[in-house]
């Protein structure tokens, strides 16, 4: 069958590259050095991105491929950038990334871990916890890498020892803000809580006088091998991209909360991520069950707050359009919010950038909503962008941005209407002081 397509190549995609999703996993780990085995460019590139949207020194290691490496193979280079992160960084953990060219020349990472600890065994090196990842860009995007490295962490270090009245958090890619307001929620409800990843700390921290070269926080190694024996699981997420079929023969089927359930009998508490009143309230009476504790007033009271600006700002958001996009579970919850506040979305699949722009000439949205990279879309229809998820290049303060929850959602509201406010008054022809 002919397609109607015009053309068979991505256009500026959405997505990122699939070891930045890895990374970010591995900066969520207490005392993890991330490894990019591939070229020195992937590790620049991702480190740029990661500064950029979190404003944070971020070092990511690089087994530096060279054009001898992918003749020949890369286990001479693995070796070498192992044993300078050990003699620099002193990790805890090393966390490896592939990248599409290790992948494409078949890299037995594997394999080589396993030739580095039987080559140190006996000479006193102190030998860090290893996770690896497959993680090649061309099998998916960097929200791919995140899942399969929150999958690969907790299949490589997760047991069951001890049962624990403890609950496992899998957020997914949520904000440092979000990681501590969760942190918050749990912690109200009196729910002994083991989060991961937790960057709340490494990618958002205090000014210290001294550089850091790992940074404070992070989910701790014991932590996550506790995983197995915790009561229950609430997962974030309800369009997890499981990755290509090659991911799937790969035995990369199953989420990280899927497989805890199928493999520890832990039970899995699925969910949409919280962005609105109706998730966030799915959220609320699921920790309302598993602490056998009502809602505290102050969220109680939170929720009411969100309820009464929703009357309050309805007839400046009623019937608008909205163009989004984003990793899949935040552009589907997104998307979800944006009809519960009156608002048409547009979210295309699996969509690029030209694609989107081609469709909003017909769509004609009133604002779009998503990363920095959408900016030209509507600066060329001269509507507002509200800039959310990742990454953010173009303004201050990503990582403090609240986005789930019903104190996250009033934040993405009040953003939403007073853009509209502010674009509805900015091109007025009367100008206006009230509304």
């Amino acid at each position: 069958m002919q397609s109607n397509k015009t053309y068979t190549s991505t256009r500026n995609s959405c997505k990122l590259c699939a070891p930045l999703g890895a990374s970010l996993v591995f900066k969520g780990i207490e005392g993890c050095v991330p490894l990019i085995h591939g070229s020195q460019g992937c590790a620049t590139y991702i480190r740029r991105y990661m500064i950029s949207h979190y404003k944070e020194p971020v070092d990511i290691a690089s087994s530096n491929f060279s054009e001898e490496s992918t003749v020949f193979g890369g286990s001479k280079n693995f070796i070498t950038g192992i044993e300078n992160i050990i003699k620099q960084y002193k990790p805890k953990v090393i966390g490896i990334a592939s990248t599409c060219l290790s992948e494409t020349i078949g890299e037995d990472i594997p394999g080589h871990i396993r030739h580095y600890k039987e080559s140190h065994e006996t000479d006193g090196t102190l030998i860090p916890t290893f996770i690896n990842a497959s993680t090649p860009s061309y099998c998916g995007s960097h929200a791919d890498g995140f899942h399969n490295t929150v999958l690969a962490t907790v299949k490589t270090l997760a047991k069951n020892n001890t049962a624990t009245d403890a609950i496992t958090l899998l957020p997914g890619l949520v904000t440092p803000a979000d990681i501590r307001y969760l942190k918050e929620l749990m912690a109200d409800f009196g729910l002994k809580l083991i989060l991961f990843p937790d960057f709340s700390e490494t990618l958002d921290n205090e000014y210290t006088s001294e550089y850091q070269l790992i940074p404070t926080g992070g989910t701790p190694i014991s932590e996550i091998e506790r995983m197995g024996d915790t009561k229950a699981v609430i997962e974030f997420g309800s369009m997890f991209n499981k990755g290509t079929q090659r991911m799937k023969d790969a035995g990369n089927t199953q989420t990280a909360g899927e497989w805890l359930e199928t493999t520890h009998y832990v039970p899995n508490n699925q969910m949409p991520m919280p962005i609105g009143i109706e998730a966030s309230d799915r959220l609320m009476e699921t920790l309302k069950k598993l602490s056998g504790n009502e809602i505290p007033e102050k969220h109680r009271k939170e929720r009411g707050r969100l309820v009464d600006s929703y009357v309050d700002a309805h007839k400046y958001v009623f019937g608008k359009k909205a163009l989004i996009y984003g990793e899949e579970d935040f552009a589907s919850a997104l998307a979800d919010w944006l009809r519960e506040i009156g608002v048409e979305p547009l979210w295309i699949k699996g969509a690029d950038f030209e694609t989107l722009k081609e469709k909003a000439v017909d769509f004609k949205p009133d604002f779009v909503m998503g990363n920095s990279k959408g900016y030209y879309i509507a600066r060329e229809r001269k509507i507002p962008l509200i800039r959310i998820g990742f990454p953010i290049h173009d303004r201050f303060g990503a990582s403090r941005i609240n986005q789930i929850g019903y104190r996250g959602t009033q934040q993405l509201f009040d953003m939403v209407v007073n853009a509209l406010i502010e674009y509805k008054q900015e091109n007025s022809p009367i100008g206006y002081k009230y509304i």
